[in-house]
């Protein structure tokens, strides 16, 4: 009777630890890649297994990162600042949440980044998932020129979407040429200017103190527009 009670004993208390875990991350990866000067968003599906809404507290625990790349949470393609380190979600019952997202800015180093999050349930903190989501960054692939002429060469600008800057590459052919980018609003009014010097080959487009929206780039040569391009802001 005693071992029969015993036995009981392990079987329930290994369907309550089970029956405990009332959500799941669900889709995950092994790996996400982009890349450089790229934004890498991964979904986090959080799955609620149980029969009554939850409320999730979901925590940067540790990360292995490089110095000018940044990590943070968005929802809603509404993303935080990178000093956030928690965020606070609901889940209903038989609900997967697919709003949540976290994101790298890849920087302009190849390899490899991890961050490590842990999810608990605010009701139950005892109910807590862990995981560790790796960022490979590759080299930028090569892209097609969007303007070429004797004067200079230019691709288009990246990332785009951006948030803080994007990058622009380009080679001026003849030394003599004034080779300039404007940076101007869906109004038109000038917001940057960006001189594309012969003795260098990447130009740096500032957009952090712009507002999320459309803006445009235009090229001009010897003050003469010859391009124009669209550039998305987003925050």
């Amino acid at each position: 009777m005693r071992r029969r009670f015993l036995l009981c004993a392990i079987i329930c208390s290994l369907y309550s630890g089970l029956a405990a875990q009332g959500f799941e991350i669900t889709g995950l990866q092994d790996s996400y890649k982009g890349g450089i000067g790229e934004v890498i968003k991964v979904p986090l599906g959080f799955k609620n297994n149980g029969i009554k809404p939850i409320t999730l507290i979901i925590r940067k625990a540790s990360s292995q990162i490089g110095t000018s790349q940044k990590n943070y949470f968005c929802k809603d393609d509404n993303c935080a600042d990178p000093s956030v380190e928690d965020i606070i979600v609901k889940v209903e019952p038989g609900q997967t949440l697919t709003s949540l997202q976290v994101a790298l800015e890849a920087g302009l180093v190849p390899g490899v980044s991890s961050v490590r999050y842990i999810a608990y349930n605010k009701s139950n903190p005892g109910e807590v998932l862990e995981v560790e989501i790796n960022f490979v960054v590759d080299e930028k692939p090569e892209k097609v020129n969007i303007y070429t002429s004797r004067s200079i060469t230019l691709q288009d600008v990246y990332p785009n979407p951006t948030a803080d800057f994007a990058f622009v590459d380009y080679k001026v052919v003849q030394d003599n040429v004034k080779a300039r980018i404007i940076l101007h609003n869906v109004l038109g009014n000038s917001v940057g200017e960006y001189n594309l010097n012969a003795w260098e080959t990447k130009a740096k487009i500032q957009t952090a103190d712009l507002n999320a929206g459309i803006y445009f780039y235009t090229l001009y040569l010897n003050g003469e527009a010859v391009m124009t391009r669209k550039l998305v802001v987003k925050k």
